[in-house]
């Protein structure tokens, strides 16, 4: 690990209203590096990294994105990143390369967005609607749109979720060539193949705490290391209370036999 990471996350605190959604999570991440968040449904990752992209302010902990802190400089950060959101929704009747141009003039530095309609396999769709792509085309154009601005950084955030397995192989090629490409990427998963496919370390995520974090390869070493064990509790205890433990990874509740 260098001294200076592209992107660091030091004891960050995320609330809404009483529910603590991310508690004190910390990681790095280094140019050129795929880094995973890897995590169930409302595990706090979304809000992890909608912090970083300067979406949310945060209520506490401290946050370098390229040198900047995105609570107070969020305009300058945005020149830095690019973003795909969990779910991309544009005007139906917006064409393609209209949606391309129109991000294009958000930013001081561009890519050219005829390159970036060949790159990704849209230039027949040059002309079409939004309305009129289907769910792989979507994700694509969301994609060249997030790298429109040339990022130091892209933010993925669940970029296969609801793709059918070929729309998901296609993107993942996309971004493996990104890889290649030393692009550095925060992407967030529910999927553990996804993880190991394309990240060079992850950290998993849940209930809002980072509890493990290493190269896929490391990840799976340790778990093998894990030891179980089945208790009878004399007072009832929540699956939460107990995974909040040191050492715990995982806790459930077995059915009496």
């Amino acid at each position: 690990m260098t001294a200076n990471p592209i992107l660091q996350v030091e004891n960050l605190v995320k609330r809404y209203g009483d529910v603590e959604a991310v508690r004190g999570v910390s990681f790095s991440v280094e140019e050129g590096e795929v880094f995973g968040l890897l995590g169930p449904n409302g595990a706090g990752k979304t809000s992890t990294v909608e912090v970083m992209e300067g979406l949310r302010v945060p209520d506490g902990g401290r946050i370098s994105v390229c040198g900047i802190d995105p609570e107070k400089n969020p305009t300058e950060l945005k020149h830095e990143i690019g973003a795909t959101l969990q779910s991309t929704s544009l005007p139906d009747k917006l064409k393609v390369g209209e949606a391309l141009r129109l991000f294009a003039g958000f930013y001081k530095r561009t890519r050219n967005p005829d390159d970036l309609l060949k790159r990704f396999g849209l230039e027949e769709k040059r002309n079409a609607f939004y309305n009129q792509l289907s769910g792989g085309q979507k994700q694509r154009l969301a994609l060249a749109m997030a790298l429109v601005n040339d990022p130091r950084v892209l933010f993925l955030d669940e970029p296969t979720a609801g793709l059918d397995p070929q729309v998901r192989r296609e993107i993942y090629d996309i971004i493996e060539e990104l890889k290649r490409e030393k692009k550095t990427i925060v992407l967030t998963t529910h999927y553990i193949e996804e993880a190991e496919k394309l990240c060079d370390r992850v950290a998993i995520v849940d209930h809002g705490k980072v509890i493990a974090t290493g190269t896929p390869r490391e990840l799976k070493e340790r778990s093998a290391n894990t030891t179980r064990i089945e208790v009878r509790l004399a007072r009832p205890a929540s699956n939460g209370v107990l995974k909040n433990l040191d050492g715990v990874v995982e806790a459930r509740q077995l059915d009496d036999v």
